[in-house]
């Protein structure tokens, strides 16, 4: 039931004695090193936010269901008052796949991970809502275990989904280092782009030519109207009074600038187990690799997310007697599916082989049974015929 007396919550009163991350970005008091950026601003670098983007979304498409055991087998349960939350709304502004994708997210962002509380009417969860930042708070006792705060109001623990990384801080702020440097090189090339401060070459006169401002305006004026643009480029350029043309050349450092900008896309990719083909960091990526790539972003990346969200959603909207016998569990075979070329070879060979029937495969594919469909039998080979055994018509004859 809803914990205030009016709509909407009180404000919350925070103190600063224990200020989080977030705070001391907001502060200007940065504590883990000269290039660390906020969260706000770390996710304006590409890569932090494709790699944010991936994960979450990638959790929130996966197929989520609601399952009963029945005997040794899992079954859906359609009528678990969780079941319409997760697949559908769950709040009338929030549906199931926005929760699920925001409590990922604010999982990678934020220490604290990703909170959302449940509504209960009568006993039952009628309500997910996933509120601002700040406006549920947790504390931590000796052993671990979580204190809630809606508002600065205590609810119980069994009321709120927690989803939270380890280490007890998320990838974001244990990466700060490496987004750091890669938002600073993103400003130094918009700056470099903006100002246009490196010219292609110089105009070097004699020592002893000396030029007035009015003889060097008039020079660059010319200069720039016989070979400025696009449209003038490759002419051929005669100069005067022993003026001699030198091209600019780029330095070290300027030719490995983008090597080192691809170094920290890398280095993202690796603080967030992202294949980095996933974050379209597309140099090593080929036709061959690139499956096995995602099958590992499942097993390495997303699996460990997948396990901790079943677990956070089984602890808030699955009582506690019932845990053993009801599961909230993510379908991943979408993420493992291969395509329909190789599916047709691999369900053909099963069924020649007769580890499955034909309506096991056609329930994988998501289509209806047909009777004949229970029979595990080689369609390849014709069905045996009795010997032809005229015997006995020869011994009614006699």
């Amino acid at each position: 039931m809803w914990p205030f007396k009016s709509r909407q919550p009180p404000t919350e009163t925070k103190s600063l004695a224990a200020p989080d991350e977030e705070l001391l970005a907001i502060l200007g008091a940065t504590v883990t090193g000269t290039a660390a950026v906020s969260t706000s601003i770390a996710l304006t670098v590409p890569a932090v936010s494709a790699a944010v983007r991936v994960i979450s979304e990638a959790a929130a498409t996966l197929d989520v269901k609601v399952q009963r055991k029945d005997g040794d087998a899992w079954v859906d349960d359609e009528e678990h008052p969780a079941w319409h939350l997760l697949r559908g709304d769950a709040c009338p502004w929030l549906s199931g796949f926005e929760v699920i994708r925001d409590l990922v997210a604010e999982s990678l962002t934020r220490d604290v991970g990703g909170l959302a509380w449940v509504n209960r009417v009568d006993g039952k969860p009628a309500e997910i809502i996933h509120y601002r930042d700040h406006v549920i708070s947790v504390e931590f006792a000796d052993t671990g275990e979580p204190t809630y705060r809606l508002s600065g109001k205590p609810v119980p623990a069994a009321d709120i989904i927690h989803l939270t990384g380890p280490f007890a801080k998320c990838p974001l702020n244990l990466a700060a280092e490496a987004i750091g440097v890669a938002y600073q090189m993103e400003r130094y090339a918009a700056k470099l782009f903006t100002n246009g401060a490196r010219p292609a070459g110089v105009l070097q006169f004699p020592t002893g030519v000396k030029l007035g401002d009015t003889a060097l305006a008039k020079i660059k004026a010319g200069w720039n109207a016989a070979f400025g643009g696009s449209g003038n480029g490759g002419g051929t350029a005669i100069t005067w009074d022993g003026a001699e043309w030198k091209p600019l050349a780029f330095s070290s450092v300027d030719s490995q600038f983008l090597e080192l900008r691809k170094f920290g896309v890398d280095e993202i990719a690796r603080a967030f187990r992202v294949p980095p083909s996933m974050i379209y960091s597309l140099d090593r990526a080929t036709w061959s690799n690139s499956e096995q790539m995602g099958r590992e972003f499942l097993t390495y990346c997303l699996e460990p997310h997948l396990m901790a969200l079943e677990a956070a959603l089984r602890r808030a909207l699955i009582d506690r007697e019932d845990r053993k016998s009801f599961r909230i569990w993510f379908e991943r075979d979408d993420l493992t599916r291969a395509d329909i070329g190789a599916r047709a070879t691999a369900y053909s060979s099963l069924i020649t082989s007769r580890v499955i029937n034909p309506n096991t495969a056609r329930e994988w594919e998501g289509l209806p049974p047909y009777p004949e469909g229970e029979t595990y039998a080689n369609p390849n080979v014709a069905a045996a015929k009795p010997a032809n055994d005229n015997k006995p018509k020869m011994e009614a004859a006699a």
